[in-house]
């Protein structure tokens, strides 16, 4: 993956204080930039196709909380603060949730300096440093008033009174969030990603940086004098900044690059970068901006590109990663629930026990292939009951004989063990009876009727 280059004064800044920060230093370059586009934007224009377009550069860091995403913000900060002045004291915000309380906010701004001598000012820096907050908490409004903002087109609000109406609002949104909830509020929102809300925003991968041995060593004073004149230069007089000739070319590559791209991609991955080719324009007018010039030249061009090119890169690898764990997330049908439903019932389930489990009608498991349905009878006098089991299932068998358990008074005994049986002994041959000798019997009595007598 090839490096940004990190362009003009801004860039330098970043090389002066990213040897003395555990900062990404393109994360400090991107914030940085962002700032410097918010500052510039109430005055500059940007050429495309015939139009003026705003110069806004909108960014998102994505990385895990140990990556340094607050570091990089006070490392910006420190950047561009003495050269913007008080500019991102007054006019920086944040948890903007609905779509009414933003109109609402540069409506007020704009109200408070339409007096001035240099006319109103509705620039403003929306710095999300927890943006999965704000869009947890944002209304459906939200996305589409951002939408409106970064085209510079006109923003209004219905109130009680009069309707708060905006035109050429500047605003910037640069906010911090990490992998998994970039991953619930944005890649899973397909149809804001299909409107175009999040094709608006460059988003970045923070790398991991070596760590220092001192934690409070303090950041270097940064030379921003050159930042400091070009502040100045932009902000004197309305400017519009378009692309130099011999930048042409490379701009007629990059329009073609981004088309081959967005045609070749699946419609939830080219929804993310079909504003390549202007997001590429914008950043290279800032930078003309930065060298107080209102031309850009290939060589600025080609910067923005660079940057621009690993935006590409990081939201592909973050929407086909969220691509893969929906895979793996994927919840099971309702077959597949009711299959499991009936099988821990034993291969048959009454009604109360499979419908309240699986999140379906009565009519919907009934329609599934392989579900058979039948109504059963307990006893002659028994109440009907819908009994749901599998085609392929077999027959349940019979149900075992319940065993009497033991009445809770009486205790109870282990059960004895079985006899064992005892081996017999070998039986005897029967011996043969003794022949005894004959007893002669009594001798009979001469009258037989004695006896009765």
């Amino acid at each position: 993956m090839s490096a940004p280059v990190l362009y003009g004064p801004i860039g330098s800044g970043v090389r002066s204080v990213a040897p003395s920060v555990e900062a990404d230093p393109l994360g400090i370059y991107v914030a940085a930039l962002s700032m410097w586009s918010a500052a510039i934007s109430g005055t500059v224009k940007v050429s495309s196709q015939g139009s003026a377009r705003p110069v806004v550069v909108w960014s998102a860091l994505v990385g895990k909380s140990s990556r340094g995403k607050g570091k990089t913000k006070r490392a910006a900060e420190h950047i561009v603060d003495k050269a913007l002045g008080r500019f991102l004291a007054t006019h920086t915000t944040a948890s903007l949730t609905s779509g009414a309380a933003l109109v609402n906010h540069l409506w007020k701004q704009q109200e408070a300096t339409k007096d001035r001598e240099e006319g109103r000012d509705i620039r403003a820096l929306l710095l999300e440093e927890e943006w999965s907050e704000t869009l947890k908490a944002a209304d459906k409004r939200y996305p589409t008033k951002l939408r409106v903002a970064w085209d510079g087109a006109t923003l209004d609000n219905t109130t009680k009174n009069d309707p708060q109406v905006v035109k050429d609002p500047a605003l910037v949104l640069h906010a911090h969030i990490t992998p998994s909830d970039l991953e619930q509020y944005v890649l899973r929102n397909k149809t804001q990603a299909g409107g175009g809300s999040y094709n608006r925003i460059l988003f970045f991968l923070l790398n991991t940086v070596p760590m220092m041995d001192d934690d409070d060593i303090s950041l270097p004073p940064v030379d921003g004098d050159a930042l400091f004149h070009a502040y100045r230069w932009a902000t004197a007089e309305r400017r519009t900044i378009s692309l130099a000739p011999e930048a042409k070319p490379l701009w007629r590559k990059i329009r073609r690059y981004s088309r081959i791209l967005n045609e070749s991609l699946p419609e939830g991955e080219g929804g993310y970068i079909e504003r390549t080719a202007e997001q590429t324009l914008r950043v290279a007018a800032c930078l003309a901006a930065s060298e107080c010039s209102e031309l850009i030249t290939e060589v600025r061009l080609n910067a923005a590109f660079t940057l621009v090119r690993r935006s590409v890169q990081d939201v592909m690898r973050l929407v086909q990663a969220g691509a893969q764990g929906a895979v793996k997330r994927q919840p099971r049908s309702l077959m597949d629930k009711v299959r499991a439903r009936i099988e821990m019932h034993g291969g048959k389930a009454a009604s109360k026990e499979l419908l309240g489990f699986v999140g379906g009608s009565a009519e919907e498991v009934r329609a599934l292939p392989g579900v058979v349905v039948k109504v059963e009878k307990e006893g002659k006098s028994g109440r009907p009951k819908t009994m749901y089991r599998l085609a392929d299932a077999p027959p349940s068998p019979a149900p075992a004989p319940k065993v009497a358990a033991p009445e809770e008074d009486s205790p109870v005994r282990p059960a004895a063990p079985a006899p064992r049986p005892r081996p017999r002994d070998a039986t005897p041959a029967p011996k043969k009876p003794v022949a005894q000798p004959a007893v002669p019997a009594p001798a009979r009595e001469e009258n037989p009727f004695r006896a009765a007598l």
